[in-house]
């Protein structure tokens, strides 16, 4: 039978090496104009974990549940939220910058096609299959994250509440996040035992011999 998590242990990290402004928006503007199809999750994930490792898959997630919980986009926010991280608010500019400058030029481009050949058969497969190829690289990136991040009964048990909340119940977003997010705090909060006097403490230590 599976217990409640005891007492957290505060996660231990190395100073992060700062990152040139340069360098992040680059990355960033190479993300922008590579990820095509929307599952730009796992094209942040490939740039910023496996090839540039500035960041871990564990900060990865947390850096995406945070950017999922903020009104606006899932990339943006990213891009902002790594770029702070990186190189504080000159890093978070870039990261910005780096991210929309292609989508702008491109969707610029794109709705002046659009408008003139959308009802193209052609045009209409092309976008059904980049659908398909979208979907498949944000559940693989997903699938990557999940097996480094979820961690017994508790983890797994919170994220399939959420995806019934969201797809059976038809709750909103933010309703679910709220009721899941405030079990899963209450779950997972520190355990704190009041502590014992000195010569209490000896006397339980002697008991054990």
């Amino acid at each position: 039978m599976a217990t409640a998590p005891s007492a957290a242990t505060p996660a231990t990290t190395s100073p992060r090496t700062r990152v040139s402004p340069l360098a992040i928006f680059l990355t960033f503007l190479l993300v922008g104009a590579t990820s095509f199809g929307g599952g730009v999750i796992a094209y942040l994930r490939d740039a910023l974990v496996r090839n540039k490792q500035w960041f871990d898959d564990v900060e990865f997630l947390e850096m995406t549940s945070i950017s999922n919980t903020l009104p606006g986009l899932n990339a943006t926010n990213m891009a902002i939220l790594a770029g702070d991280r990186l190189a504080g608010w000159l890093g978070a500019a870039a990261a910005l910058i780096g991210m929309c400058l292609p989508a702008f030029l491109f969707m610029v481009g794109a709705g002046i096609v659009y408008a003139e050949h959308h009802a193209r058969p052609l045009a209409a497969a092309a976008l059904r299959g980049v659908a398909a190829a979208a979907t498949g690289l944000i559940a693989a990136t997903w699938y990557k994250i999940g097996k480094k991040s979820l961690r017994g009964f508790y983890d797994a048990f919170f994220v399939m509440a959420a995806i019934l909340g969201i797809n059976y119940f038809k709750w909103g977003v933010p309703i679910t996040l709220l009721a899941v997010g405030a079990v899963a705090i209450f779950t997972y909060r520190p355990h704190t035992e009041p502590e014992k006097p000195a010569q209490e403490q000896e006397e339980w230590i002697r008991s054990l011999h």
